[in-house]
């Protein structure tokens, strides 16, 4: 069995300087690493029902739903400064924007409590009560 070692540092500095901004978890892979003029050729008309939006993506229909950060916790979007070459090396990254809600989206199916993004934002407060003091 392989150990990875390597370690990921990041700028703290770059938190403060970070702007807001939307952040939304596509149900895809994009094989592409690299800039992208995103605001020039994708706009989304975004349609709110009740507590579930729609939208279309390349003639796809997704279904999304808005989640907070758990309380206490503001999301980073990372951005690496200088590109290794593979996965064992020690990697440098800075903070490009932070949020504290994002839309996530489903693809043909509506947003449920089972989806893992759904899962993942319960965490800390299950971890609280898991770990946290036990008072009698």
């Amino acid at each position: 069995m392989s150990c990875n070692s390597s370690v990921t540092r990041l700028h703290v500095s770059s938190v403060d300087q970070a702007p807001r901004a939307p952040v939304h978890l596509m149900p895809c892979e994009i094989e592409y690493n690299g800039p992208a003029q995103v605001s020039q050729y994708l706009t989304a008309t975004i349609k709110d029902r009740k507590h579930e939006k729609t939208v279309s993506f390349r003639g796809r229909g997704l279904k999304g739903q808005e989640l907070s950060c758990p309380q206490g916790y503001t999301g980073l979007v990372l951005k690496e400064i200088n590109k290794t070459g593979s996965d064992q090396e020690d990697r440098t990254v800075r903070v490009s924007s932070v949020f504290d809600k994002m839309t996530y989206w489903n693809l043909e199916t509506a947003p449920n409590s089972d989806d893992t993004v759904v899962m993942a934002m319960d965490w800390p407060e299950l971890a609280e009560a898991i770990h946290g003091p036990v008072e009698e």
